[in-house]
């Protein structure tokens, strides 16, 4: 019953982050207002981490099975995507790069202010 709690939590944050999008027309995916709920939620103690700590654990495990629809979606419109598959290998390898770089940048810099604050 615990893990039903959870994932009604959970499914609750999404609705509502549907409706915002239903409300809001900005070309913001619903996902993303539902993320930004829950973690103003979170942030602000509304929900406590524990009340859907269990459940977010699991879909996070089970994620990759969510990605096969999306896998087999492009293995059936291979026929549009062979003509341009350079060009998108291309940019996906340069944004790949790109953003593994400036993530490790930015939690150099995190870690880096961190000790100074330590040191202080």
């Amino acid at each position: 019953m615990k893990y039903l709690k959870q994932f009604f939590i959970i499914m609750l944050i999404s609705f509502i982050g549907e409706v915002l999008k239903w409300f809001i027309p900005l070309p913001i995916p619903a996902s993303i207002y539902g993320l930004i709920l829950m973690l103003t939620a979170l942030c602000t103690g509304i929900i406590k981490v524990e009340k859907v700590e269990e459940t977010s654990t699991f879909l996070i495990e089970i994620m990759p099975v969510m990605f096969i629809p999306a896998s087999v979606g492009l293995l059936d419109s291979w026929g549009e995507l062979r003509d341009i598959i350079f060009p998108i290998g291309a940019i996906i390898i340069i944004t790949t790069i790109v953003v593994m770089g400036v993530t490790g940048k930015i939690t150099q810099g995190i870690i880096r202010m961190e000790k100074r604050e330590k040191n202080e």
